[in-house]
């Protein structure tokens, strides 16, 4: 069973470690998310966390139930870093692209961190800060309830899935990632328009846009499908008031 998590009140360490640390859970996470940097999910360990933070492992268990319920904190400390300086201006379209490029970029600066946690949900204040957030832009909008969580339901998994792919390529090795944006150059361009008519048409484009993200892109048709359905409502009978 796992072990309970100790009160806040009662997790900080009466006495630093021998390197004179005092532990806080904002440390270990930060800890996790330079050891995912450079080591990868595979280097994480309860081990290996308590020799980096010249603590006994066991000492972990006093601000987490498992590393599972780390996983969920260090998902947690990404949004929060995404959230963090962000406020809405009132313009609901611009508000969603600004909070939803924020989010992607946070997971994609943690690449490795981005694969563990994208798919997780956390229930923590921060998740539970972005999601309020993304409720009320939309409510605020006019956006009957329905509709608000259908679009707030594909802008988060439109944002997290592209985080996970965009990171996914940036934890390849180099040479894999070179040899892959390369292969749009290499075989793309080179495809006969004999055999090949639409890519071979489309090649130079290619090549300019596919190593790159299209998360702004595909934000944007998301945020033109959104913009026309509320522009809808507006035609039709009075929406129902914001909550």
């Amino acid at each position: 069973m796992p072990k309970p998590v100790v009160p806040e009140e009662r997790r900080r360490r009466r006495r630093p470690t021998k390197s004179g640390t005092v532990l806080s859970e904002r440390l270990i996470v930060e800890t996790a998310l330079r050891m995912l940097r450079e080591h990868g999910s595979a280097g994480l360990t309860a081990r290996r966390l308590g020799l980096a933070l010249d603590a006994d492992p066991s000492t972990l268990y006093r601000y987490f139930r498992g590393m599972d319920d780390l996983t969920l904190a260090i998902g947690d400390a990404l949004i929060g870093q995404a959230l963090d300086g962000w406020r809405p201006r009132g313009e609901w379209r611009a508000d969603l692209r600004a909070v939803g490029l924020r989010i992607h970029a946070a997971y994609v600066a943690h690449p490795q961190a981005a694969l563990l946690t994208t798919n997780r949900v956390t229930g923590r204040a921060n998740e539970l800060a972005a999601d309020e957030a993304v409720l009320d832009v939309l409510r605020t909008a006019g956006f009957p309830l329905a509709d608000t969580v259908r679009v707030y339901h594909a802008f988060i998994d439109q944002t997290l899935a592209f985080a996970a792919l965009d990171a996914a390529s940036l934890t390849l090795p180099s040479a894999a990632l070179r040899a892959d944006e390369e292969m749009w150059r290499s075989t793309y361009a080179r495809l006969p328009r004999t055999t090949h008519p639409r890519i071979a048409e489309a090649a130079p484009l290619l090549a300019t846009r596919m190593v790159h993200s299209a998360y702004p892109t595909a934000l944007e048709m998301l945020l033109d499908s959104a913009a026309a359905r509320l522009a809808s409502f507006s035609r039709a009978e009075p929406a129902e008031p914001p909550a």
